[in-house]
Formats: C-alpha cells, sequence, structure tokens
C-alpha cells in the first residue's frame, strides 16, 4: 500500500460486487458504506459521455457532509453507450436480451465515472473502454441472459462472464474499467492528488 494513503480511511460507497473485488485487488484497505436514495438523475441534454462523471460527483456530494478528517469517499458509476444512446440496467430479462440485440455485432463504449471526496477537496475523473461485440443470436442472448441474470450491470453484460469470452471481439482501453472500476487510474489519481 502507498504510505502516503495510509493515514487515510477509504470507504468505498457501492454495492458492486465487482468495484469491492477490484479495489480489493489494489492492495488498499477499505470499508464499504452504502446511503440509499440518492437521486440519480442528470440533465437530458447532457452529452452522453460526461453522465458516468457527473452522477460519481453527484453520488459523491451525497456523502460530503458527512465525510469525517482523514476520510476518503470513493464513489462510481459506469454506463454503456452507443449512437449516443445510454444502455444503463435493464429492467427486466426482456430488456437485457433487448440491449445485447442492440450491441451484437456493433462496437460501444464504456464509460465509468470515478469520484474521490475527501473533507478538503473532491477529485473526478472518466475511463472510457471501446468493446466490439462479435454477432451475437437471439437464442445466445437469451440463454446468457437466463443463466448469469445480468440485471445489475450496464449493457446487460459482465465482460468476466462467459459472454466476455464468446461474443467480445476486442476491447481497446482498460478491461477492469468495462468490469466497473478503472482501477489503474484510480490507483494513479489516489497517488498524485492525496499524498
Amino acid at each position: 500500500m502507498l504510505n502516503s494513503l495510509k493515514k487515510y480511511k477509504i470507504i468505498l460507497a457501492s454495492k458492486s460486487p465487482r468495484r469491492k473485488e477490484l479495489l480489493e485487488m489494489l492492495d488498499i484497505p477499505f470499508q464499504i458504506k452504502v446511503k440509499e436514495g440518492i437521486d440519480e438523475s442528470y440533465p437530458k441534454d447532457m452529452p452522453a459521455i460526461e453522465v458516468a462523471e457527473f452522477l460519481s460527483r453527484l453520488k459523491g456530494k451525497a456523502y460530503a457532509a458527512d465525510i469525517k478528517d482523514y476520510e476518503l469517499v470513493i464513489t462510481a458509476d459506469t454506463i454503456v453507450i452507443l449512437d449516443n444512446k445510454i444502455f444503463g440496467k435493464p429492467s427486466d430479462e426482456k430488456d437485457a436480451i433487448e440491449m445485447l440485440m442492440q450491441l451484437q455485432g456493433r462496437t460501444h463504449t464504456v464509460a465509468s465515472g470515478v469520484c474521490i471526496a475527501s473533507k478538503e477537496k473532491i477529485v473526478s475523473f472518466t475511463t472510457c473502454t471501446q468493446v466490439s461485440f462479435a454477432s451475437l443470436s437471439r437464442d445466445e442472448a437469451t440463454w446468457y441472459v437466463e443463466k448469469y441474470h445480468p440485471l445489475d450491470k450496464a449493457g446487460a453484460y459482465g465482460i468476466q462472464e462467459w459472454i466476455g469470452c464468446a461474443a467480445v471481439e476486442r476491447i481497446d482501453g482498460s478491461f477492469y474499467n468495462v468490469m466497473g472500476l478503472p482501477v489503474h487510474q484510480l490507483y494513479n489519481v489516489l497517488k498524485e492528488e492525496f499524498k
């Protein structure tokens, strides 16, 4: 662990098991603390590429009043973008299948916004990864959704699951970003901004 971070108590404000797993890979001790009922709406005219960071800052600001000295709160949001349309978490299995049918055979952008808030400052950033899907039949999409239940994932898929092996032809950028947390950039921002 970075010596500079030892003075901080780090809090991951996320229910995502994938974000927890990814942050653990950095060997930085942290706790999980989640607030319910945070408004996650954004201006409808906001460019899609800015939405994830906007939402991560919105979540960060919701924790700001409660941050104590030497606490760092990490919030994040991940979205999938295709043709300037945002694909969030599917509402049900039918919606998940339809999302996958729109993504198949195309290249889309996965954008993760991350916000790190302390008592002194708020730092945020966006990381983007391009993901190219091979063609996927409706039967394959249906089988994947029924077996893996990706209803808690933006774009209705987890790259670390079957679909990542069978249908992702190529990625340009951070693999971990597609999982939900761009840990390389997060590590560097922690190192540079919170000395």
